[in-house]
This record gives structure tokens, sequence and C-alpha cells, in this order.
């Protein structure tokens, strides 16, 4: 198999691996896949700031300091506006993006991953010796699809993390849909549940947190809700009066302790009322061996098989209804949909098998 040289930006704001209390999901899946590729045996250069560690070839920082670390001022001059601001982290992005491609015109990679895509789309219309790979992390709205289409090139191209995702522009130049993994050993499987329903996310309206609270109520399950939140209308509206024995709210659930209450729920309850790229939370679940009750919205229907690892629902009325049917859902078949299709081993396949493809045909 051929061995690929390939070059990878994330951000050129924070080191890697983050600083604590910063969660930036691009930057985990770019390292999950960067460092799975380089234990296969391809050259992987990361660019990043100085002091960033990364299992891979090399971290390449060209002296670039972190925009929001080691006390740089910049940001905090007397002259700084909002506007100021936003330039700021686009030069210092632009900074390395551009002694990426000055290595890539030098004929260094076979395969250019970035993540920042509005960033580098002007440097991968000029300079085209290399392919040019994004993955979009994020909804496509309007703007993002007229600004893609308007530097679109025959080099550069998109990968989806849903199908669904693509709706708002599917025309453009895809290589492929790769869906975001799971880590298998930090969501370990459970044969058995707990005696509640589970909803985890952020408490705003577009994740269906009221709809999970009204669900719990009209079918009288206990729910845990786990996710952070700010004092608003919509909390003190919405989930605060219901606060008690049946609905709870756990305040302070850590990264690394969340399989627990995964592993012990009935199900996690995933009303979202938008178009969501790819729920994490879903697979996540899954993993643990619970199974997910979900609105029809965005890749819902691509993370959950209907009736053998969860139900794809419609309404309220629709959730509480699925919540008895829960017995006849195999637990260990939620947790092998994961690993088929969602785990970290996984996507570091996919991406392997689309960056050979591409390379062999450039």
């Amino acid at each position: 198999m051929r061995k690929l040289r390939i070059a990878v930006m994330v951000s050129a704001h924070f080191t890697t691996p983050l600083p604590k209390g910063i969660v930036y999901a691009p930057m985990d899946i770019a390292v999950e896949v960067s460092e799975g590729l380089a234990k296969r045996g391809h050259a992987v250069d990361f660019y990043a700031p100085a002091g960033s560690k990364i299992k891979t070839r090399r971290v390449v920082s060209a002296g670039l300091e972190a925009l929001k670390q080691r006390g740089k001022k910049i940001l905090t001059s007397s002259n700084i506006g909002f506007a100021e601001t936003g330039k700021i982290f686009n030069l210092w992005d632009q900074y390395l993006l551009s002694e990426l491609y000055k290595n890539a015109e030098a004929g260094k990679y076979d395969i250019i991953h970035i993540h920042p895509i509005d960033r580098a789309l002007p440097l991968a219309r000029v300079f085209r010796k290399t392919p040019t790979v994004y993955t979009i992390h994020d909804p496509i709205y309007p703007w993002r699809a007229e600004t893609f289409r308007m530097f679109a090139s025959p080099n550069q191209h998109y990968v989806s993390i849903s199908n669904s995702q693509r709706k708002p522009a599917p025309d453009l130049n895809y290589l492929a849909t790769v869906y975001n993994g799971v880590r298998m050993n930090e969501f370990p499987f459970s044969k058995k549940r707990g005696d509640y329903l589970l909803f985890v996310g952020r408490l705003i309206k577009e994740k269906g947190v009221k709809e999970a609270v009204r669900a719990a109520l009209r079918a009288k399950e206990k729910l845990l809700i786990i996710g952070p939140r700010t004092e608003s209308r919509y909390w003190n509206r919405n989930i605060k009066p219901y606060l008690g024995k049946q609905i709870q709210y756990l305040k302070h659930v850590p990264r690394e302790k969340l399989y627990k209450y995964y592993q012990r729920a009935k199900a996690t309850l995933v009303p979202i009322l938008w178009e969501e790229p790819f729920g994490l939370v879903m697979a996540e679940s899954m993993a643990c061996g619970t199974p997910v009750i979900a609105f029809n919205r965005g890749s819902v229907p691509e993370l959950i098989e209907h009736g053998k690892t969860g139900f794809i629902v419609k309404n309220v009325r629709e959730i509480t209804l699925a919540i008895k049917k829960l017995d006849f859902i195999s637990r260990q078949d939620c947790r092998q949909r994961v690993v088929d299709h969602f785990s970290t081993q996984r996507m570091i396949e996919r991406y392997e098998e689309e960056f050979l493809k591409l390379a062999n045909n450039s």
C-alpha cells in the first residue's frame, strides 16, 4: 500500500492538545485522524503553534506561538476592537497556512487536510499542485455555500460528516462522507441498564431539552439532564420549574465520567429541533449499549437504525410510545452499530481509503 505524505492544519490559536477548559471538537477529530494515519505508516506533518505535542512525524510551528496562550497581549491592546480581533485571528491562521502551502508547492505532500475551511480557500485556489481536502464540521449555511462555490477549483475537495449535511449545497466537489468516530475504550459497553432516561447536550432550544422534559413527565419517567447552561428565559421557563425528584439537573459531570451515565440509562433522548450535521451524543450512547430516541432531523436517520438501536420519532407523544418499546432493543446491537460505523478506527480507515484514492488519481 502506498504511504502518503500528509499535511494537516486546524488552528493557530491554541496548542495541541487543547488547554484545560477549552473544547473544540474539530481539533479532537483532526488529532485522532492524524495520529491514526501516522500509526498506519503515513508521514503526517501537523501544523500547529509551538509547544504542541502530537504523535505524528512532526509538528510544524514555523516559530509561531499560540495566539491565546503564553501571555500573548496583542488581543488586549487598547486599540484592538471587535473588527481587529477577527483580523488577528485570521492572520494567525494564515501564517501557518502559508507555511504549509509553501512546503506543498515544493512537492513535500500528497494530500493537504484542512479544518479551518474559510481561511484556506484563497490559498488552495491559487496553489493547486497538491489536492486540498476540507472536513466540514459545521452546518453549510447559505453564506458558506456561496463562498465555497466562489473559491471552487478542481484541486479542492470536501468531506461531509453526514449525508444530510450536504443538503444545502449538494453540488460541491465532495470527496466522501466520513462519519466522526467515538473512542470505544472511553465509552465501554454495559449489558445492564438503570431506571432513568438521559439528556446530554447544551441546554438550548435547538437541542430539544424542553421536549425531553415534557416526554419524561408524560411517561412518568425519571430524567437526568447533563450539559452546560446559562440563566436564560428558556431555562427559567421550560426546565427550572420542573426540577425535582423526577427531573434532575447534574451540574458538573466531567467528560471522562460521562460514560457511567450513558451506561445506566434506559435510553438517551435526542429531540433535536435543527439539522444537526452529526450527533456525537447518539454515537456515545449507543457505544455504551444505550438506545437512542430522537426526532427525525439532520443526521439522525444515518446514526440510528430504527427499531434496532433506538427509535426515530416525530413528536413528544411518539417519544413516550417509544419508551414502552425499549425492552425490544438489544444493547449489544447498539454497541455493534458504533463499532461498525462510528468508531475512531472506522473513521481513520475511511479517511485512509479516500486519501489513497485521491492521491492515486491526482
